[in-house]
């Protein structure tokens, strides 16, 4: 190969590339999304500056991606946590949980999401919509809300998925030096909101060390939300470099 060529690749394998080279559209995300106030010093300890945090509030999400161009379908699940940067309102992503490989790799070099492996779920079960992560043959988390029990106004559910979302991207060197460390910010667009509810919920965080999302602890549950949408993901950009002089 060439030396002028490798630059046209986007990521090794060089013939088998770990994801495809894709802008993905996501058709019929499927949300369970639940708001629980946690401890302060906790979000504290991870939340990283120039965020700040107001309300001690974290978002658990499980969403079922029932399409996604170049991915096929997969589940995710994470935490992140309501911030401000420079007076705007968004949530920090503090940890990504997902049962697809090239999803994964994408998110974590094409982006900085905060991804790795996991075995999420969500389905309906007895009246209960319920997201589940387990990691290996344990479980990490479990939820359940009632299913469709109030229709929720799609403007609102609008405004809980598409708030500016802010994450970490870093990158080692050869020597262990940070190459790259920057706060970057997206958001999400072309939001098309097919149908969303909201109902009791109720949430359990379980002890691991691999997976530790009970170091966030339930304290009361906020709210709750089933939403189906449509929806792209727009490219990520730097708003803070940790390295600059």
């Amino acid at each position: 190969m060439k030396q002028q060529d490798v630059p046209r690749h986007i990521a090794t394998p060089l013939v088998n590339p770990a994801y495809p080279p894709v802008v993905p559209r996501f058709t019929d995300r499927e949300y369970l999304n639940i708001v629980y106030r946690t401890d302060p010093e906790a979000l504290r300890a991870v939340v990283p500056e120039p965020l700040e945090i107001d309300e001690p509030l974290v978002r658990f999400e499980v969403m079922r991606m029932g399409d996604v161009t170049g991915y096929g379908p997969y589940t995710e699940a994470g935490q992140a946590v309501e911030v401000r940067y420079e007076g705007e309102r968004g949530e920090y992503l503090h940890a990504m949980y997902l049962d697809n490989f090239p999803a994964t790799a994408s998110g974590r070099e094409a982006a900085a999401y905060p991804k790795t492996v996991g075995a999420p779920a969500l389905y309906a079960d007895h009246g209960a919509l319920v997201g589940v992560l387990d990691y290996g043959t344990l479980g990490v988390a479990r939820a359940t809300m009632g299913y469709k029990h109030y229709e929720l106004d799609p403007e609102e559910a609008r405004a809980q998925i598409a708030v500016p979302t802010y994450m970490l991207k870093l990158v080692p060197g050869f020597d262990g030096a940070p190459q790259v460390a920057q706060l970057v910010r997206t958001e999400i667009t072309d939001v098309e909101v097919k149908g969303a509810w909201t109902g009791p919920a109720r949430l359990q965080l379980f002890e691991h060390v691999l997976a530790p999302m009970a170091d966030l602890p339930v304290r009361e549950v906020v709210s709750a939300s089933h939403i189906l949408t449509d929806l792209t993901l727009a490219p990520a950009k730097p708003v803070h470099d940790y390295l600059a002089r």
